[in-house]
């Protein structure tokens, strides 16, 4: 029952954001299934399936020891997705809008279906908009502004915020958000971080560079929020 989400990206700064090359977080993922060749599915709903997004997967897992494989929604599935999610070693979700992801997977039954993918130890994972969707919630920028989104699937019980060093407002938001009790308390993650979870619980935080972390945020009894800077593994 393991998940890896967070803030960490396919491939080093620099490259075109389709042109990917699989980054140490991700191979870390796959690394989890402990299958020589495992079988990982990409979800790019948030980002509306993307032709391009998609190529980019494949082209980053080419000459790999991966069984690459993706599930489309738009504008039908390419495959049945409980057939083919429920039999996948990972499952990898990339960024974009985390409301219409859920909208859409709710939609097609793949909050039921990752569930159980969970259940049976299927890893899941994903960055921004596929690290939020498997807390409680968090804060996105799905509607343009900042707002937080309060249904993602709840997997984990905690809240997350993602970029949290990248984007310049989204820690004093998130940070607010704790504060006022819209969000419950958790786990925030910079820039190539991102949180391994087994079960509910923290097993490794990890990153694909230094000077970046992971953050425990909370509400203090004085109302206001509170930090904890959490080191991650560089890996």
């Amino acid at each position: 029952m393991d998940i890896v989400a967070g803030s960490a990206s396919f491939t080093d700064s620099g490259l075109n954001m389709w042109q990917w090359r699989l980054g140490p977080v991700m191979r870390y993922a796959f690394a989890l299934s402990g299958a020589e060749r495992p079988k990982v599915c990409w979800l790019g709903t948030a980002h509306g399936d993307s032709l391009a997004g998609i190529r980019g997967f494949y082209g980053a897992c080419a000459g790999e020891a991966i069984e690459a494989s993706h599930l489309q929604l738009f504008t039908m599935p390419n495959v049945d997705p409980a057939e083919h999610l429920l039999s996948r070693d990972v499952i990898w979700v990339g960024g974009g809008s985390v409301v219409n992801l859920l909208a859409v997977w709710r939609a097609h039954g793949l909050d039921v279906i990752l569930r159980e993918a969970w259940e049976r130890g299927v890893v899941l994972g994903g960055v921004s908009a596929g690290s939020i969707c498997w807390h409680l919630g968090g804060n996105t920028d799905s509607f343009g502004e900042l707002r937080a989104v309060t249904d993602s699937l709840g997997l984990l019980p905690y809240s997350t915020s993602v970029h949290y060093d990248g984007e310049e407002q989204r820690r004093p938001h998130y940070r607010s958000l704790v504060a006022d009790r819209t969000l419950p308390a958790g786990y925030a993650t910079d820039d190539g971080v991102a949180i391994h979870y087994r079960g509910s619980e923290i097993e490794r935080i990890v990153a694909d560079g230094p000077g970046r972390y992971a953050w425990r945020v909370s509400r203090g009894v004085d109302g206001q929020a509170l930090e904890e800077r959490l080191e991650p593994d560089i890996v």
